[in-house]
């Protein structure tokens, strides 16, 4: 007999300044980062890039909230914004998108419906 599974609360993760991961990360809740992502993460809540985060690679979320260096294609289903402090380079798609004064960008940016960038963490398997 199969147990339920208890519903998936989506959690806070933060890491920290001087913190460096290379590779995928899929995240339930909403994800900060202060030190440095070479990789994608997916992330089906809000992903906040502070002033000594830095983040290369691909990054799918339902909000963000950019104030470190971001060298990624940015698909973003709500909010995007670029905080003054913010360098960003890349492609962004998202719903909506903010960038206040002093924020440095650099690339191209789609607008689309809210809803309409598809927010998975589930990473593509290749075969071996």
């Amino acid at each position: 007999m199969a147990k339920n599974r208890e519903p998936e609360i989506p959690s806070i993760n933060i890491m920290g300044p001087g913190t460096v991961v290379k590779g995928e990360i899929s995240v339930n809740g909403d994800f900060r980062v202060d030190g440095t992502l070479i990789g994608n993460i997916h992330c089906k809540g809000k992903i906040v890039v502070g002033q000594t985060g830095k983040i290369e690679g691909e990054i799918i979320c339902l909000s963000a909230d950019f104030s470190g260096e971001v060298n990624a294609t940015v698909k973003v289903t709500e909010l995007l914004t670029l905080k003054e402090t913010a360098k960003y380079s890349g492609d962004i798609t998202t719903g909506k998108l903010a960038i206040e004064p002093g924020a440095k960008f650099s690339g191209t940016c789609k607008m689309e419906m809210p809803g309409s960038v598809e927010v998975n963490p589930k990473f593509n398997e290749s075969a071996s």
